[in-house]
C-alpha cells in the first residue's frame, strides 16, 4: 500500500486527478439514489424507471467516438473542467422538477448530464499515461479501482441516508458541488507541452466530418489492440447481467435475516449492502494483489486480463449454485476480483502501447463497445426472468456459459498475441505510426 500512498505524494498531477476522481464519484452515488426517488415520488410506474436508465445509456454510447476525436485534438485537462463545470450546471437544474408533469424535463436534463459523462471519460482515460511514469500506470489503475469501489459503498448508502433525511433535492445539490470541486482539483493539473496539440494541426482535424473514423481505420489495422479494446465488452457481457441478478438474489434468494437487530427494516436491502461492500473488496483490492503477484511488464499484464476472465467467469459459475448467503459472498468476491483485474489490466495495456494521437479514440470505442454490451446482458437477462420464466439461478447459469465462451475467445487470443509483447519490467510503449 506504500507504493500507492508515495505516488499520490510525488506526483501532483495524478493526485489532483485522483482527488476530482474521489469527489465526482462520491456525487455521482448521490445522484443514482436521488434520481430513482425523485421517480418514485412523482411516478409509480415502473417504465419511468426504465427510462432513466436509457437516458443514462444512449448518450454514452452515441457520443463516445465523438468525444474521442476531442480527447485527441485538443487539451484533455481543458475537456475534462469544461465537463465538470457544465454537469454540475447540468445537475442543478434538477432542482426546478417539481410535479410530474416535469418528467420530460428530468430526462432531458439527465442525458444531457450523461452527454457531457462521454466527454469526459476518454479525455480521463487518455491523460492518464500523459501524467505518470510508465511503470506507474498499473498502480495508478489499481488505485483508481480501489476508489470507484470505496466510493460504491460509502456513496450509495451516504447518498441514502442524505436523500432518505433531506431529501433528493439535497443529494443533487452534493453532486452539483462534487462537479464544480472535481474541476478545481483537474484544472491544477499541468501537462507536459508535447501532449497538446498545436493550434493549426487540432483547427485543421476538427473540420474532418469523419476525422473519428481514423481511429477505427486504426483499430482495423491493429488487431492487437482492438482484440485487448474489446476485452472489458467482453467481460460485460457477463457481468452486466449480475448487476441486476444480485437484486433478485437480495430480494428472493438471500434476505438477511436478522436484519432488524442491526438497524435495517428490509432484509433485502441489507443483503444488497453486503454484495456491494464485498464487490468493493474484491474489484479494489483484487488488482492490487494480483499486481503485486504478477508485476507491471506488458506480457504479465495480458495474464493478469486472462486470468480475470477466468476468476470472473468461476465467479459466475458458483453463483449459478450458491446456496447461503455466506456462499454467495464468497462467490462475489471472486467474480469482482475477477472483473476488478481485468478492467484494471486491461485499461494499463492501453495506456502503455497505444501511441497518443490515438489513445482518445481508442479509449472512446473501448467505453462504446462495453456500454453496448453491458446493456445487452442486462436485456437478455431480464428477457430470460420474465419472458423464458427461468429461475434466478438458471440465468446466472446462462451467463456463466457465455463467460466460458468469452473467457476461450480471450485465451485463444492470448496465445495467439503472446509474441506481441515484451517482458520488460517497465512497460514499453510502440512507436508511433
Amino acid at each position: 500500500m506504500n507504493e500507492y500512498l508515495d505516488l499520490l505524494r510525488r506526483n501532483p498531477n495524478f493526485r489532483n486527478l485522483w482527488l476530482g476522481s474521489v469527489i465526482s464519484q462520491f456525487g455521482d452515488w448521490f445522484n443514482v439514489i436521488a434520481s430513482a426517488e425523485l421517480i418514485t415520488r412523482l411516478t409509480d410506474s415502473g417504465v419511468a424507471l426504465s427510462y432513466l436508465f436509457l437516458a443514462r445509456f444512449l448518450p454514452l454510447f452515441i457520443f463516445s467516438p465523438v468525444a474521442g476525436v476531442l480527447a485527441d485534438k485538443f487539451n484533455r485537462k481543458h475537456i475534462m473542467v469544461l465537463s465538470d463545470v457544465l454537469r454540475g450546471a447540468t445537475v442543478l437544474g434538477f432542482l426546478l422538477i417539481r410535479d410530474p408533469g416535469d418528467i420530460w424535463y428530468f430526462y432531458l436534463l439527465t442525458i444531457l448530464q450523461f452527454s457531457l459523462s462521454a466527454l469526459f471519460t476518454p479525455a480521463r482515460g487518455a491523460v492518464l499515461a500523459n501524467i505518470v511514469e510508465p511503470g506507474e500506470l498499473v498502480t495508478a489503475n489499481a488505485l483508481d479501482s480501489l476508489t470507484w469501489s470505496t466510493m460504491l459503498a460509502l456513496g450509495a448508502f451516504l447518498g441514502g441516508v442524505v436523500a432518505a433525511f433531506f431529501g433528493a433535492e439535497a443529494a443533487f445539490l452534493a453532486d452539483s458541488m462534487s462537479f464544480f470541486l472535481s474541476a478545481v482539483f483537474i484544472g491544477r493539473i499541468i501537462l507536459p507541452l508535447q501532449t497538446s496539440p498545436s493550434a493549426e494541426h487540432a483547427s485543421a482535424v476538427a473540420v474532418s466530418r469523419f476525422a473519428f473514423l481514423d481511429g477505427f481505420r486504426y483499430l482495423l489495422q491493429q488487431p492487437f489492440i482492438l482484440g485487448i479494446a474489446l476485452a472489458k465488452a467482453g467481460g460485460s457481457l457477463v457481468w452486466g447481467a449480475i448487476n441486476v441478478l444480485e437484486i433478485s438474489y437480495a430480494n428472493d434468494l438471500f434476505p438477511f435475516i436478522g436484519a432488524e437487530r442491526v438497524g435495517v427494516s428490509d432484509p433485502g436491502t441489507a443483503t444488497l449492502g453486503l454484495i456491494y461492500v464485498v464487490s468493493g473488496l474484491g474489484t479494489g483490492v483484487g488488482p492490487l494483489v494480483m499486481r503485486h503477484w504478477l508485476g507491471d511488464s506488458p506480457r504479465r499484464l495480458m495474464l493478469g486480463v486472462t486470468l480475470g476472465f477466468v476468476f470472473l467467469t468461476t465467479g459466475t459459475a458458483w453463483l449459478s449454485v450458491v446456496s447461503s448467503l455466506g456462499m454467495l459472498l464468497l462467490a462475489t468476491l471472486t467474480r469482482t476480483l475477477g472483473t476488478g483485474t481485468l478492467w484494471v489490466f486491461s485499461a494499463a495495456l492501453l495506456q502503455t502501447i497505444v501511441p497518443d494521437r490515438f489513445r482518445g479514440r481508442v479509449f472512446s470505442f473501448e467505453f462504446a463497445s462495453l456500454t453496448l454490451t453491458q446493456s445487452i446482458s442486462t436485456i437478455t437477462a431480464g428477457y430470460l426472468l420474465d419472458v423464458k420464466g427461468l429461475p434466478i439461478q438458471g440465468v446466472m447459469a446462462v451467463m456463466a456459459s457465455i463467460g466460458v465462451v468469452v473467457t476461450a475467445v480471450w485465451a485463444s487470443f492470448h496465445l495467439a498475441n503472446r509474441r506481441n509483447l515484451r517482458e520488460e519490467p517497465t512497460p514499453i510503449r510502440v512507436v508511433n505510426k
